[in-house]
């Protein structure tokens, strides 16, 4: 496993409210221990244990018994470890530009649906993208259906009834048999 010890130390720091609240006393205003103590009502055995894990991490920094933030620090640490790209769904090329933005908006990395568009010309751009998922000149249960399209997302029925309604996908009326149409 690829461990971050800097970031792992970093959102340690900044997940306890009490180093929270020094940080937002020392965005303020330069404190020694006794200020930090008073004003925020603490145990001076805590704020000695906090001070030192944030003057370990770099986000204060201590001169002559008085501690100030260090912001360029706490810039640097944020961006560095927040800052990244997240991965997004890259559509095909082929498609048209609409298509690609409307696939990227609506669907994870991963390719699973975030939300069903309610507008009917996304929701195409939706359905014709997961008719893809069934091959031509097969049959397919209710059941079988219900599994490729729960990779997509949980809404299984709704997504299936568009299917059918759109024309993409075909059905028996008894809903036994299901049929990928173009």
């Amino acid at each position: 496993m690829n461990t971050n010890p800097e970031m792992l130390d970093f959102v340690k720091a900044m997940s306890d409210a009490d180093r929270l609240r020094i940080i937002g006393l020392l965005t303020q205003r330069r404190a020694s221990r006794a200020d930090i103590v008073t004003k925020l009502n603490l145990p001076l055995r805590e704020v000695v244990n906090h001070l030192a894990f944030l003057e370990f991490v770099g986000a204060i920094s201590q001169k002559e018994d008085v501690y100030e933030l260090n912001s360029d620090k706490l810039s640097t640490l944020a961006r560095a470890n927040f800052e990244k790209e997240r991965p997004s769904y890259i559509p095909a090329p082929e498609l048209d530009d609409t298509s690609k933005k409307i696939l990227k908006s609506y669907l994870s990395a991963d390719g699973s649906i975030k939300q069903i568009p309610n507008q009917p010309a996304k929701l195409q751009v939706i359905l014709n993208y997961l008719v893809q998922a069934f091959a031509p000149d097969t049959n397919y249960t209710e059941k079988e259906v219900n599994q490729i399209l729960r990779r997509f997302h949980e809404d299984t029925a709704a997504l299936r009834r568009y299917l059918v309604d759109s024309k993409l996908l075909g059905r028996e009326g008894d809903c036994s048999r299901y049929w990928r149409i173009k």
